[in-house]
């Protein structure tokens, strides 16, 4: 029985384990905040076990001894802290349904072809788009503020979604499979230094999103009419309809 019960225990460990760092290493903004914090906790405990005497700068820094606070204690609040957006993003991720399975979506020979010309379309003419494709990870938290479609993809309603000066034209399309799951959704712009600075609002928008979820985005420049795509926190500029084809072949493979 005692076996049981230790068995037990490790497995129950396990799927913690597991299931942290699930979301620790798909997120990097999240990979990031947690290592920091983990350095930090390191040299807490470093110093709070350091002989009297010595790191004297160090404790005087990490602890206060008059009121007996220790910084090690406050580190899973100040982790909390710094992820709390992106958890409850990787947290909508999941849904019940979805547990223990992987879902995958992908879309027919004609939608990605749809795809593929009315984005061609919109940058011969220079007409800024955004679209964004799912792979596993779902995109609802951000569809279901969005307006609602779940049309058939065609070139002819891309372009209209695209038009200027119409409603919708400044989101971001979501396609799940052969559908148009929604138009006008808006993501969370990316934080991240390295891009190019002069990046317009769909550019960081579709670096933001790719950076929270496995999606690809494809983006025309409404400046240059130039093509780009987007998945895990890279931006690729796409240089031929070829190209554009091989990254959609690859991608929903």
């Amino acid at each position: 029985m005692d076996a049981l019960w230790i068995i037990l225990d490790v497995y129950i460990v396990f799927v913690v384990v597991l299931f942290i760092l699930s979301i620790v290493l798909k997120n990097k903004k999240i990979f990031i905040y947690s290592l920091f914090c983990g350095v930090v906790l390191a040299i807490a405990i470093l110093v709070g076990y350091a002989p009297e005497g010595k790191l004297k700068m160090a404790k005087w820094l990490f602890t206060d001894q008059e009121h007996g606070i220790n910084l090690r204690f406050y580190i899973p609040f100040l982790f909390i802290v710094l992820i709390g957006k992106e958890l409850r993003l990787e947290l909508d991720n999941i849904r019940p349904q979805e547990i223990g399975t992987i879902r995958t979506i992908s879309s027919s020979q004609s939608s990605k072809g749809a795809i593929i010309d009315a984005v061609y379309y919109l940058a011969e003419r220079k007409i800024g788009a955004i679209i964004t494709i799912e792979k596993h990870n779902s995109l609802d938290q951000y569809a279901e503020k969005a307006i609602q479609m779940n049309s058939d993809i065609s070139k002819e309603l891309l372009i209209n979604i695209f038009e200027p000066n119409t409603p919708l034209h400044d989101g971001a399309v979501i396609i799940r499979g052969d559908k148009i799951r929604c138009a006008g959704a808006y993501y969370v712009l990316t934080q991240s230094e390295s891009g190019d600075k002069t990046m317009g609002s769909r550019h960081r928008a579709a670096l933001g999103i790719s950076e929270v979820s496995d999606a690809l985005t494809i983006v025309c420049s409404e400046e240059t009419g130039h093509i780009s795509i987007t998945t895990e926190g890279i931006m690729l500029r796409v240089s031929d309809r070829e190209k554009l084809v091989e990254y959609i072949d690859m991608f929903l493979k």
